[in-house]
């Protein structure tokens, strides 16, 4: 029975545990970017060893997973194709990949574009600069939201609640120290820099990185991706209004090829 009265099926609650153990598996190896064993999987998920290893194998067998010659478990070609018909659907994403790069070349800073994963913001694409400069985050590099200026724009649109369990829910100390983690204060900086158009961060993900972010937004006003320039913390004020100005055109020109005139 179920919370009202309703009979449960037994069957469909232990699919679904299933299907959730299975995700787990893919989430995992998504994140650590490295395959892993059956024994180190079952380790950081805390299910059985044999619940996993069978899970791997009915995985493999729809080409989910693949296993090396090693035994060890890495994500399947199946999951290629979904990614890419996923990917051909977001015209947004196109769109914003071109202006990436004349960005890139306009700024000579590195360039990402960034989406939201539930409550991590996650790199999607990356141009890299024309100097030494490196960040450890690239493509797939998934942080919580609280840490970067994208990740406040990627939730500044929402109602007022709905921002706010977001934080409550995801907010937590970064590696430096010095990301806000207050769910309020956050819910008001997601709010003000979305409708700004603009999010800048400094130290809080990565030390002397500086990251200068403007939202790029759909149909319904929402923000899809965010467009941003990562750069040395030490150039950011000699540079900062030519990024800011160039930033913003380059996000706003994403949706002006979309059709969309949310800004003007």
């Amino acid at each position: 029975m179920d919370d009202q009265g309703t009979p449960t099926d037994p069957a469909r609650r232990s699919r679904t545990s299933g299907i959730d153990r299975a995700l787990q598996i893919l989430d995992i190896l998504t994140e650590r970017h490295q395959p892993m064993t059956a024994y180190e999987l079952a380790k950081v998920t805390g299910a059985p060893p044999s619940t996993v290893y069978k899970l791997i194998d009915e995985l493999q067998e729809r080409a989910m997973l693949s296993r090396g010659s090693d035994g060890r478990a890495w994500l399947g070609p199946r999951l290629m194709r979904y990614g890419l018909a996923y990917r051909a659907r977001m015209s947004a994403f196109g769109e914003a990949e071109r202006a990436m790069f004349a960005l890139n070349e306009r700024v000579g800073e590195m360039v990402q574009i960034c989406a939201r994963d539930e409550g991590m913001m996650q790199v999607v694409a990356m141009a890299e600069g024309t100097g030494p400069f490196r960040v450890t985050s690239d493509v797939g590099t998934r942080v919580p939201l609280n840490w970067t200026a994208s990740g406040r724009l990627l939730v500044g649109h929402l109602p007022d609640e709905a921002r706010l369990a977001v934080f409550r829910a995801c907010a937590r100390p970064s590696n430096t120290g010095l990301a806000e983690t207050d769910p309020e204060k956050l819910s008001r900086m997601a709010h003000r820099d979305f409708h700004d158009g603009l999010s800048v961060q400094i130290d809080t993900s990565e030390d002397e990185v500086a990251c200068i972010a403007a939202p790029i937004r759909g149909l319904d006003g929402t923000c899809e991706l965010t467009m941003s320039v990562v750069m040395p913390k030490h150039r950011v004020q000699d540079r900062f209004d030519l990024i800011a100005r160039a930033v913003r055109d380059a996000a706003f020109s994403v949706e002006r090829a979309l059709g969309l005139h949310h800004r003007g």
